[in-house]
Order: structure tokens, then sequence, then C-alpha cells
């Protein structure tokens, strides 16, 4: 096989300039190490704050509900009522726990750990 005997641009070899790199210089610029700042995804925030108030009404209704502070004819559907509300409750609470910290500046939390709908 020939060496090559063209760079690229399709100047020969021979023709090119070379000159040494600045021994300082490592290639790296500071700018490319630069995280930018993540959006705050509101939608998700909002959808949070959702899903946490409707699940402490959920969580209140059903303790009341089993507590016997609401006439209730039929006792087997208050537990229902407890867990929908710990489960709508759960992932409300955790997302606007990441989001305070985030917005609070704490290490470790970032915006970019809350899942975004981007349209």
């Amino acid at each position: 096989m020939p060496a090559r005997s063209v760079v690229s641009n399709g100047t020969p070899n021979n023709k090119v300039r070379y000159s040494r790199l600045a021994s300082d210089d490592d290639g790296y610029i500071d700018l490319q190490f630069k995280r930018p700042t993540p959006k705050v995804p509101y939608k998700a925030i909002a959808l949070a704050t959702v899903l946490f108030l409707i699940g402490s009404l959920l969580i209140i209704i059903g303790a009341l509900l089993l507590a016997g502070y609401f006439g209730v004819t039929h006792s087997d559907r208050t537990v229902p009522v407890l867990i929908i509300g710990i489960l709508v409750f759960l992932p409300g609470v955790y997302h606007l726990r990441i989001a305070y910290y985030a917005s609070k500046g704490y290490h470790g939390y970032s915006y970019d750990d809350i899942p975004d709908f981007d349209d």
C-alpha cells in the first residue's frame, strides 16, 4: 500500500508548514468544562405540587374515615383511600424535595434530576 503524500485539503505533505504547540497549552479550554445552568422544569414542579396536594387530601380523608369521624356504612372502603393517598403523595413529596434542594443550591441536587415535559 503506498504512503499517503496528500493532506486532506489537497496540498502535498512536503508543502505543509507545521509548528510546535505551546508547552503550557494542553488543548483544553475552561469553557468546555463549565456546566450550563439547567432550566427549571415548571410543568413537572406543578405536577408534583398537584400530586402532593391530592395525596395529602386523600390521606387526611382516609385517616378520618378509618378513625370513624365520618359515618361509614362500608368500612372496607376506607383502607383503599388511604393507600391511594400514600401512592399519590410519595412521588409528589419526592420531586418537590428535589426541586427545593435544587433551588437552594445544595450539593448533589439539580433540576436535571426532575423529569421534564418538553413539548
